[in-house]
């Protein structure tokens, strides 16, 4: 998509998977999947590339999709440090060795965690067994919150914790587009697994941050391809962790959470993400 003012677009690649909570009880089996963004943000002859998938097998598939755009990849941003969004940076250096990939140097710590032994083995391997890239590759930290396309600036916006400490999104000006990583979620169930109450009210006041750049475009790092990339997902998003803020005061267990919460929220995808969250929230 493109702006009529600006020489920039922007394109999306969807990638569908399995959840990461396989112990969910009956009712929601046509909607127990989850899909991961990578955004690439190109202008006549360079390119930035938004995240990356989990998978061996998504990223050559996200490495052709970059390489049919045509264009030089510059670098490859990376939103945060969870696995799913950052483990395809090996293969899209060694596809295309000229980028260079960075974020913040919160988003590399965590990043380093998550692909490294013994989390990478314990926690993503054992969900996804001969399908995870190794040995990883991270990105390096930036210096400073501005890098620019073909002169275009692209900037870091820090938004604390949201569904992982150090998060962050990325503004672009000439789109009003915000590649929002897991800030947003669009049609998908919240990854509740890693907050607290507290935590979630910091995540309600990134949204409010990312609305006050007036918007235009909204790319989630989670979202049913189906949906367009509406603005409205940042108000979206902080309802679902207001409901379940106030839901978790007024309920007693993770069955009852989760159900008052599918009540409110019937037609999202990946509700192993809810009732992790659930389970979590009543101390399981």
């Amino acid at each position: 998509m493109t702006a009529p003012s600006s020489s920039l677009r922007y394109d999306t690649l969807c990638a569908r998977r399995a959840g990461l909570t396989r112990d969910l009880p009956p009712g929601k089996e046509d909607l127990q999947w989850v899909v991961n963004t990578a955004t690439l943000i190109y202008g006549e002859r360079d390119a930035v590339l938004v995240d990356t998938f989990l998978t061996i097998e998504q990223n050559q598939e996200l490495v052709d999709w970059v390489a049919s755009h045509d264009r030089n990849l510059a670098y490859i941003y990376i939103t945060h440090g969870h696995g799913d969004h950052a483990f395809g940076v090996k293969q899209l250096i060694e596809a295309f060795p000229e980028a260079k990939a960075v974020s913040t140097a919160p988003v590399v710590a965590k990043a380093t965690f998550e692909g490294t032994p013994p989390f990478i083995d314990t926690f993503w391997a054992a969900r996804f067994p001969g399908q995870v890239p190794q040995p990883q590759v991270f990105p390096e930290a930036l210096d400073g919150d501005t890098f620019t396309l073909e002169g275009h600036p692209l900037q870091v916006i820090e938004t604390g914790f949201t569904d992982t400490e150090g998060s962050t999104a990325l503004w672009v000006p000439d789109l009003r587009l915000v590649v929002a990583g897991d800030v947003a979620y669009n049609g998908i169930h919240q990854y509740m697994g890693e907050t607290t109450t507290t935590s979630r009210q910091e995540w309600m006041r990134a949204t409010d941050t990312l609305a006050e750049l007036n918007p235009a475009f909204v790319v989630a790092g989670h979202k049913n391809p189906a949906l367009p990339d509406d603005p409205k997902i940042l108000a979206e998003t902080k309802q679902y962790l207001t409901d379940f803020n106030r839901l978790d005061t007024e309920t007693q267990t993770h069955t009852d959470l989760y159900e008052a919460m599918l009540a409110l929220h019937p037609n999202r995808a990946n509700p192993g993400s809810l009732w992790g969250g659930a389970k979590k929230a009543k101390g399981l």
